[in-house]
């Protein structure tokens, strides 16, 4: 077989076909709709927190106590995204982050929200998301052909990404009149992803000769430990976010370092979303197919040299641009790393490694919010961001020499993704093209 396999040369891969495949659109519905109000949710919890305590250690507390429940979660829903339904799955973590809202939209309502009340929602979403995104990441692959997967994960990121923009824009100017509002708006939506995620249909995966064991659980671990190639790629955007992410500081520099106010906040967290969203506009046109390890590294030096700048700024206007460009970086890797990973997995094993994958690269978020807030309680915020970058810049610097393979990676496809993506993995059933619901994943 060739890199892209045979069937490649021949099956339809322009974007008309893509959004001609039902499953494919159900669950990118689904995504807008939840992506739009967790982030309004993310939003508002992040300035509550600094409202009431003022304090960078507590904005370092909302992103550890995400992390956590996703760190000792992850590996148990992966293994349940290969067990069991992964339409239920997301149907049931988006009634808990709807519950999350609402509570959260009453209580502010009242004027009762702590300290305490953020953080254990912060650790309750930490907990949907350990389930949620593994069952996501598994089954993007089952709504299209193997082939246009790169697609699929560009279109998918370019309406992600356009809800990141709308969702924190919508959400500091919703603010304005009050965060039970916008907890209110957030709920309804996060009830309408849910409604759209329980019609997904698609090819069910196959669940047979699987055990439950520890060794069953680990086995997406040991997958990824033993693919130089995988384990590269999810190792850099955990140390990547680790050092670079400044998402966590943006309240402290909206209110004091730039002297803005909640919209000022809404608008610094879409800028990133804003460039990786025009990024991904035209890398769903025009995947990358040549030298993709280079570029995987150059994207992440480029986003540490914008963190820097943006943490060296003290005008508006160029820390949007600064964090337009982190974006726009981000969603290079975000792409090249995302489908070599789905592309070199088994569709029986997609579930475990997307846990991996989750817990060295969504909770890298988390980790990085915690690192930030923490580093930034003992030297301050600008220092903070500076050195994260700095820091980052100097990984994209030596993975080549830990990473060779990766770094080297010529193409997204390989002999072993000949040979995972053979027969589609869509349970031996293409995914329809047709505006025909599939079989109904039980």
């Amino acid at each position: 077989m060739t890199s892209t396999g045979p069937t490649a040369a021949h099956a339809p891969s322009d974007l008309s076909a893509l959004f001609r495949t039902v499953p494919f659109r159900q669950l990118l519905s689904a995504r807008v709709a939840w992506t739009l109000g967790i982030q309004m949710v993310l939003v508002a919890i992040g300035w509550q927190m600094y409202e009431i305590t003022r304090d960078p250690w507590a904005l370092a507390l909302v992103g550890l106590y995400q992390f956590v429940p996703v760190l000792i979660l992850t590996l148990p829903a992966g293994h349940a995204a290969d067990h069991w339904s992964r339409t239920r799955i997301m149907v049931v973590c988006l009634v808990l982050q709807a519950t999350v809202a609402a509570i959260l939209a009453w209580d502010s309502w009242h004027g009762s929200v702590t300290r305490e009340h953020l953080l254990i929602a912060s650790v309750v979403l930490g907990a949907a998301r350990a389930f949620q995104m593994p069952a996501v990441q598994a089954t993007t692959p089952n709504t299209v052909p193997p082939q246009m997967l790169s697609r699929a994960m560009a279109a998918s990121s370019t309406a992600t990404q356009g809800s990141v923009i709308a969702g924190p824009a919508a959400g500091g100017m919703l603010l304005v009149l009050g965060n039970d509002v916008l907890y209110a708006v957030a709920t309804v939506l996060l009830i309408v992803a849910m409604v759209l995620a329980g019609r997904l249909r698609i090819a069910r995966h196959n669940t047979t000769g699987r055990g439950t064991s520890a060794e069953d659980v680990f086995a997406g671990l040991r997958y990824v430990a033993r693919r130089p190639v995988i384990l590269g790629a999810v190792l850099l955007d955990l140390f990547a976010v680790l050092f670079g992410g400044a998402i966590a500081l943006l309240p402290i520099f909206a209110s004091e370092i730039l002297t803005g106010g909640p919209s000022m906040l809404g608008w610094l967290r879409a800028a990133p979303a804003m460039g990786a969203l025009v990024m991904s506009l035209y890398l769903m046109r025009h995947p990358p197919s040549t030298r993709v390890g280079f570029k995987l590294l150059l994207s992440v030096a480029v986003f540490g040299l914008a963190t820097i700048t943006f943490g060296l700024s003290t005008s508006f206007w160029l820390s949007m641009l600064a964090l337009f460009v982190n974006g726009a970086a981000d969603m290079v890797s975000v792409v090249i790393r995302q489908t070599l990973v789905q592309l070199e997995t088994p569709d029986e094993m997609r579930g475990r490694v997307s846990a991996v994958n989750s817990v060295f690269i969504g909770a890298s978020n988390q980790l990085g919010e915690f690192q930030s807030g923490s580093v930034a309680s003992l030297i301050g915020p600008v220092a903070a961001v500076v050195v994260g970058g700095s820091a980052t810049c100097l990984i994209a610097a030596v993975w080549p020499r830990l990473f060779p393979d990766l770094a080297k990676r010529r193409s997204l496809y390989s002999d072993q993704t000949s040979d995972v993506t053979r027969g589609h993995r869509l349970g031996d059933q293409p995914a329809t093209l047709s505006d025909s619901s599939g079989p109904k994943n039980s």
